[in-house]
């Protein structure tokens, strides 16, 4: 018994390829041998790999079994060796199943996948920000890039990366040069912990991060918050697409909920597509001329037109025309969007 036990630990701690491939070749041997020892009990080969599989699973149907001396002796092998190698090779991929989680969930994998969104740094912003792009598109996958031992959000479509966003290597286990874009969020929070109350450093860390996406990934599309308005002007050397002043949002919205109730929910309505009607960018048509022309005909089919880009009077032009690279946004609800786009 204390030779089997030896046995049963050495093979445990050999490499799994070793055991995989001893494996197969027990199967594959025994199939064959069987069928060679007893043709007229098994008929084919195959009957002899289903006796095999059946034996070493301990399933044991009993469709087949046999007869001759050696067809038991061999069988009487597969009892010893058999059962216990394919235990074996059951618990290694358990293993291996295990390992594939925890290191995805210790954010030690690189991510392979492209047109994806990128979020560096956890936040109650990062968060909401996933939690929006999740809901907006039922396809689309989201890096998610922190110090953090463990992922903080767990979701099939939320891939975690540990590590510090200033170094390249970093960025790159992301694959950020196949990123559609990345969004870089304040971070009031140190790695130990503490709580930074003057925004100037947490402003500072954010232009280091989007210093080294610039560095080497000038072309993705970086939005970035910032927590001091002052400190934009320090971002001048850096290529931002847009800022976030989250401060100044609230601040605002605020401001007009007092003087035109209810104006918020309006606002907050149209960034969320999880309530009501919402926001949508439609390609021109090639009938449409003037803003006129796409103006009257979105409108009968339920959808109104309201900017190209970020100019927001273009009912004052309407009988302007319309750029060939005019990217117009329309209001309306997702089936209407879906008929219009």
């Amino acid at each position: 018994m204390v030779i089997f036990q030896r046995l049963f630990y050495k093979l445990i701690s050999v490499s799994n390829r070793l055991v995989f491939l001893t494996s197969l070749f027990l199967i594959g041997i025994s199939s064959i041998l069987i069928y060679v020892l007893e043709p007229d009990t098994f008929e084919n080969p195959f009957n002899g790999f289903w006796w095999v599989m059946t034996t070493v699973t301990t399933v044991g149907y009993g469709d087949f079994s046999p007869v001759s001396a050696a067809g038991k002796i061999l069988a009487m092998g597969l009892y010893i060796f058999g059962i216990g190698l394919i235990s074996i090779v059951i618990s290694k991929v358990v293993d291996q199943i295990f390992l594939f989680q925890r290191r995805k969930e210790q954010g030690k994998m690189d991510f392979t996948g492209a047109n994806h969104f990128v979020i560096i740094d956890w936040s109650t912003n990062a968060k909401l920000a996933i939690q929006e792009i999740l809901h907006s598109d039922p396809e689309v996958q989201i890096v998610l890039i922190d110090q953090l031992d463990t992922t903080p959000l767990s979701h099939e479509r939320v891939h975690y990366v540990q590590g510090n966003p200033i170094q390249q290597s970093t960025l790159e286990q992301a694959n950020l040069k196949e990123a559609k874009a990345v969004f870089v969020f304040a971070n009031e929070v140190t790695d130990f912990g503490n709580f930074i109350q003057d925004a100037s450093y947490v402003d500072g860390k954010t232009l280091l991060i989007a210093t080294t996406i610039e560095r080497y990934y000038e072309e993705i599309y970086t939005i970035v918050e910032v927590k001091d308005r002052s400190n934009v002007e320090n971002f001048v050397h850096v290529d931002i697409d847009e800022f976030i002043l989250s401060t100044d949002t609230i601040s605002q919205m605020a401001v007009r909920s007092a003087f035109h109730p209810g104006s918020s929910r309006i606002v907050s309505q149209l960034l969320s597509k999880q309530h009501g009607d919402d926001l949508y960018e439609i390609k021109k048509r090639p009938h449409w001329s003037t803003y006129r022309d796409a103006f009257n005909e979105l409108l009968k089919e339920g959808a109104t037109l309201v900017s190209n880009g970020e100019k927001l009077n273009i009912n004052r032009q309407l009988d302007r025309e319309i750029p060939d690279d005019a990217r117009l946004f329309v209001i309306c609800d997702e089936e209407t969007y879906k008929r219009v786009k």
